[in-house]
């Protein structure tokens, strides 16, 4: 078997993403490669390992990207039909990602239907994340139902219906206005942080239902480790995830994206050009919630005393150590002290559950929240049955990934993408012709939280070669067009992989109108010298 040709110069970090270099020829032949990481030995020392990975072949490479990548088709209420594409890709074992999707009907306490699409980034374990892939949609969807409801009726009104009613059946219907879009957002927020408080609470409710009055007396703690509720109620709230959540309203023309968390949201909107040439203007719908984010850093230090300015936040990193500053779970930075410690004795006495210190500068918790910031566009759809050019800008599609997808592309780059794709285009593009072919205007920026790592470069090319739109995204963040670096990238096993790349979960949500047929168009590449042959599909926007 032949090795490979090229080893990294630099040691993997134990924290944080690796930097390295590799030289020599990059052929298609090579089997194996090695790697250099940091590994604790026997006595607890760190040292340096070189590890010789076998590399996958490029069919096995084009099988993971594509293996857990899903479409659904939705006619909803508007006509249109509603595409929703979702893969995702490990890096930890077991995956710590999760997403969910629902269409929710109007009903009688629901003025229209609405389309949820989420994703969600556990760290700490799977455990957060899993449960809220079940249960935050229904929550969002129960509290707007709640903020749909008419106002009560005057105290005269509500005799009189109860006497009419004692005759015929009276059922409660809902609004016939939308609610604002303040009235959403609130709702949203108020579903987040209910929910969350059920999950960092619920060990301490199983607690405090197994105290008597004899252990009260002797400061005995109960040891609950054989209950069986235990794992079930702990697991969540010491894990941790954030959650990202964008909810469309085709009937009001609303969308508002949650974010708690450092997951991305980022849209393209269509928009036609006075030349002719439609333009896809790249709105990023959430920031990424890091103590790199400076509105993150001045609302933590607002919540603490000032003694604590200096350690709120550390390295970018909540305390030092928890990267997103907000998100469900996290108890370590939610529970006071004295708590974690007792929680500790009363559930760890005879079983493996292992309890983590709480952080050494946790002095005035919660430093740790999942209430989301909300926000809200207007998504001005062209009416149903017209063509795209009878509205100048209008929403087209948009993107939500967890961050180990924008620690790879930047949001321009992913709007590019998509907007390819969308655009029929095929076969591998230089990532400096790609602008060229697919034109963007700058819309509204969000804040970038993630240390920067070499994205928006010049080198190198991208595939258009998936027809799941989200695999098509994944694989260009890993390497697209250049096939040994994409090998490489997704060779490398758990846990090692977890110091190149994070586990990525990408949802694409888009709509076409009934009917559309494609055209396979030629195009010319601006520089045939550097590229190989590509082609448009349907011309977008016309």
């Amino acid at each position: 078997m032949l090795r490979r040709t090229w080893r990294p110069l630099a040691v993997a970090a134990v924290v944080g993403p690796p930097i390295y270099w590799y030289y020599s020829r990059r052929s298609l032949d090579i089997e194996t490669f090695d790697i250099t990481v940091r590994e604790v030995g026997p006595d607890g020392k760190s040292r340096k390992t070189v590890r010789t990975i076998p590399m996958l072949s490029k069919n096995a490479v084009d099988a993971l990207i594509r293996e857990h990548a899903t479409l659904e088709n939705r006619r909803l209420s508007d006509g249109r039909i509603w595409r929703v594409s979702t893969a995702y890709l490990a890096s930890n074992d077991p995956i710590e990602d999760r997403n969910a999707y629902a269409v929710i009907p109007k009903s009688p306490l629901l003025p229209s239907e609405r389309l949820y699409v989420a994703v969600m980034d556990g760290h700490a374990g799977f455990h957060t994340s899993q449960l809220l892939s079940r249960a935050l949609i229904p929550a969002v969807a129960a509290e707007l139902a709640e903020a749909s409801k008419p106002p009560p009726l005057p105290s005269l009104f509500q005799k009189l219906l109860s006497a009419f009613s004692s005759q015929q059946t009276f059922t409660m219907t809902a609004s016939t206005e939308h609610p604002s879009p303040e009235q959403v957002s609130r709702a949203i927020q108020t579903a987040f942080s209910e929910l969350d408080y059920e999950i960092v609470t619920a060990p301490l409710k199983l607690f405090a239902a197994n105290l008597n009055q004899n252990s009260l007396k002797q400061d005995a703690i109960p040891d609950l480790s054989d209950n069986k509720l235990a794992l079930a109620a702990l697991q969540p709230a010491l894990s941790g995830s954030c959650a990202l959540m964008a909810i469309l309203d085709p009937s009001s023309q609303n969308m508002h994206v949650a974010c708690t968390g450092d997951a991305r949201a980022v849209a393209g909107f269509w928009e036609d050009g006075e030349d002719g040439k439609g333009r896809w203007r790249v709105e990023v719908l959430s920031e990424d919630q890091t103590g790199r984010n400076p509105n993150e850093l001045s609302r933590i230090r607002s919540e603490h005393p000032p003694e604590e300015a200096d350690h709120v936040v550390m390295r970018g990193r909540i305390l030092g150590g928890l990267e997103p500053s907000r998100a469900f779970g996290d108890a370590r930075y939610k529970w006071p002290v004295p708590l974690q410690e007792a929680l500790s004795k009363a559930f760890s006495k005879s079983n493996s559950l292992v309890f983590r210190s709480p952080p050494s500068l946790l002095k005035t918790p919660p430093y740790v929240t999942a209430t989301p910031v909300v926000t809200h566009r207007k998504m001005s759809l062209p009416l149903p049955g017209l063509t795209s050019a009878s509205s100048s800008s209008s929403m087209r599609f948009v993107v939500l990934a967890t961050d180990g997808l924008w620690d790879q592309l930047s949001s321009k780059e992913a709007v590019l993408l998509v907007g390819g794709y969308l655009q029929g285009l095929k076969g591998t593009v230089p990532k400096s012709s790609l602008p060229l072919l697919v034109l963007t205007n700058d819309g509204t920026k969000g804040i970038d939280g993630k240390e920067t790592r070499g994205r928006e470069q010049q080198d190198g090319s991208w595939a258009f070669v998936d027809d799941n739109i989200s695999a098509h995204l994944i694989r260009n963040a890993f390497g697209g067009g250049d096939e040994v670096m994409l090998r490489q990238m997704l060779s490398i096993p758990a846990p090692y992989s977890r110091r190149y790349r994070d586990d990525i979960t990408v949802t694409v949500v888009w709509w076409d109108e009934d009917g559309r047929e494609e055209q396979q168009v030629s195009t010319n590449t601006p520089d045939q010298s550097s590229a190989t042959n590509y082609s448009f599909g349907q011309q977008y926007g016309r």
